[in-house]
């Protein structure tokens, strides 16, 4: 099985309170709570690909945590993956550390950036049902208004069309963006079926910002 996680930030004090307001009493709360939900999810031979931003620890405190959670890590660099430019750190606890990646799954193709990317390599690919055959997944932004900026942008390209190459064919633009954000997901890694669930159900509760204008209140009360 195949999971994908961002912006777990392990050690990091200051989101229990600032920007995410996690509201553990400590960080060693948070720490262990994450672990527990990951452990609960994911087994030995699972694949985790984190999408940035693992872990505000040091070398130490890292390589600590990456021996207590279960699976095979894959890691996509986010600015705030430090731990990475110490010598102490042993870069093996990963198979592969990467700034961007594609992957195949069930048929699907995956972009893997800590940093989203609205134009992405393959978002017009779709199937023979005209269903879109590729997603874009990333980190970085949390729950922030840059999330719903993005949403915004992805509104309005879902409102215009395209002819389609090859047939030529008038149709719609896929955008198929999702932010692994881990709180979303109560701090577990989940498969791309599931994030595309849980994306599903945000939308029906968010209304994007406008592209221009005034910054507003986006969320439905």
């Amino acid at each position: 099985m195949r999971y994908y996680i961002a912006d777990c930030h392990f050690y990091h004090r200051s989101l229990l309170t600032k920007m995410d307001a996690r509201g553990f009493e400590t960080v060693e709360d948070m720490n262990e709570y994450m672990i527990e939900q990951w452990n609960r999810k994911v087994h030995a031979n699972d694949d985790v690909v984190i999408l940035g931003d693992f872990s505000w620890g040091n070398a130490e405190q890292t390589i600590e945590l990456c021996e207590r959670l279960n699976g095979k890590k894959y890691l996509i660099k986010g600015n705030h993956d430090l731990y990475l430019k110490d010598k102490a750190f042993d870069l093996s606890l990963f198979e592969w550390v990467k700034d961007y990646a594609e992957l195949r799954d069930n048929k699907r193709k995956v972009v893997l950036s800590h940093y989203p990317i609205v134009c992405y390599n393959g978002q017009y690919r779709v199937d023979e049902e005209g269903k879109p055959t590729t997603w874009m997944l990333y980190g970085h932004i949390h729950n922030t208004h840059d999330q719903r900026l993005i949403d915004a942008y992805c509104a309005y390209v879902a409102t215009q069309k395209h002819h389609r190459i090859g047939t030529e064919e008038l149709a719609s633009i896929p955008i198929q963006m999702i932010n692994c954000f881990c709180m979303r997901s109560n701090y577990q890694p989940l498969t791309l079926d599931e994030w595309i669930e849980v994306e599903n159900k945000r939308l029906e509760s968010v209304v994007p910002a406008p592209l221009f204008g005034a910054d507003e209140k986006c969320e439905k009360e």
